[in-house]
């Protein structure tokens, strides 16, 4: 008698079970995969220390790479890792105030003369500044001629100059000497101010500079 064969084919693969890919093994649950120091090749169904500290990949039964999982960092690296992302941020926010800073520049003075004149007067403040403080230390110096005068005198006379007085010259020559530094960072001021304003302005330009083509292809 013949079975017909079509059905006969069809009863062997419903009794059969799933079928498996040759070679794959007999897992039908994802596995770890990793390779040790020596670089030998390893399987398993948990991830041991070994693959944590090399890296290890998840596949599926078929064998095919699922996820990849870099190794775990060392402190050193953790450390640097920060580092870096701490710099890049800042390098960012710099970047992000600049560029603020710069739009501020234009909308404060749309002509480069308003600019100039803003810089006019701040330069004439800073003079006032400096006159100010060498005002004040030349009248501290006379302050100081005068005690040194009368200690002279003293001292011709064959006087004691007294304690209040020698306390007084010395508090002077301090207050001459302090004046005499803020002199010299009034001073130091207006210079780097005036040096900025040169950069400043060249700065503006090339901003305009760069706003010409773009009101240009503006319709």
């Amino acid at each position: 008698m013949r079975i017909p064969l079509l059905p006969l084919l069809a009863a062997l693969l419903v009794g059969s079970g799933p079928a498996t890919v040759v070679g794959a093994g007999t897992q039908d649950h994802n596995r770890f995969k990793w390779r040790d120091a020596q670089g030998n090749l390893h399987y398993s169904d948990s991830v041991p220390a070994e693959a944590v500290k090399f890296g290890y990949d998840l596949v599926n039964p078929q064998g095919l790479v699922v996820k990849h999982i870099e190794r775990a960092k060392t402190d050193a690296e953790i450390a640097a890792a920060k580092a870096d992302a701490a710099k890049a941020a800042a390098e960012r926010r710099a970047e992000e105030q600049h560029a603020r800073d710069d739009e501020q520049l234009l909308s404060n003075y749309p002509q480069e003369s308003d600019l100039r004149y803003a810089q006019k007067q701040q330069r004439e403040m800073l003079d006032q500044q400096v006159k100010a403080a060498e005002t004040s230390l030349r009248n501290q110096e006379q302050s100081l001629a005068d005690l040194l005068d009368r200690a002279a005198e003293a001292e011709r006379t064959g006087k004691e100059l007294p304690a209040e007085q020698v306390s007084q010259l010395a508090r002077m020559r301090k207050q001459v000497d302090d004046q005499r530094m803020v002199v010299a960072q009034r001073e130091s001021e207006r210079d780097k101010a005036s040096s900025h304003f040169e950069e400043e302005v060249a700065h503006y330009r090339d901003l305009k500079a760069k706003l010409k083509p773009e009101a240009a292809q503006q319709p």
